[in-house]
């Protein structure tokens, strides 16, 4: 697959050019929606997953984008408890889904990295548990 950066279409109007990283949003967005996802993650440094906000879509993803094709990794954070190779066949289904449909670009791989796992905490409120019983 011969990639170049950014994918361009010519019509008899012009040229249609369509950035990396709007390919990366769509497949960072495509990826949080699927049940299971905690996150999108920005990689590993110093042995920590970053657990990324919706606006930091793109930081989880890498795209390499042809003029007809494109592959993509994401890199995520799931739940515990949850199924990996589940999440993980539904992300693919759904970034194919969307980047084709939204670009018309053949998506020719979809890579799914899991950096970590997330962890709901219990939530007690601090008065309970600083608060003793005087009898």
């Amino acid at each position: 697959m011969e990639m170049l950066a950014p994918d361009f279409e010519r019509t008899d109007l012009g040229t249609i050019e369509i950035a990396p990283e709007v390919i990366e949003v769509i497949a960072g967005l495509a990826t949080v929606e699927v049940d299971g996802v905690a996150g999108m993650s920005g990689g590993l440094s110093s042995g920590i997953a970053e657990l990324l906000g919706r606006k930091n879509l793109s930081k989880g993803v890498k795209v390499e984008v042809g003029q007809r094709e494109a592959a993509v990794d994401v890199s995520i954070i799931v739940h515990y408890g949850r199924k990996i190779p589940e999440i993980s066949t539904e992300i693919q289904r759904n970034v194919k889904r969307s980047i084709e449909s939204m670009t018309g670009l053949n998506v020719v791989e979809v890579n799914v990295h899991i950096h970590d796992v997330h962890f709901k905490t219990s939530e007690k409120p601090e008065e309970e548990e600083s608060h003793t019983r005087v009898r």
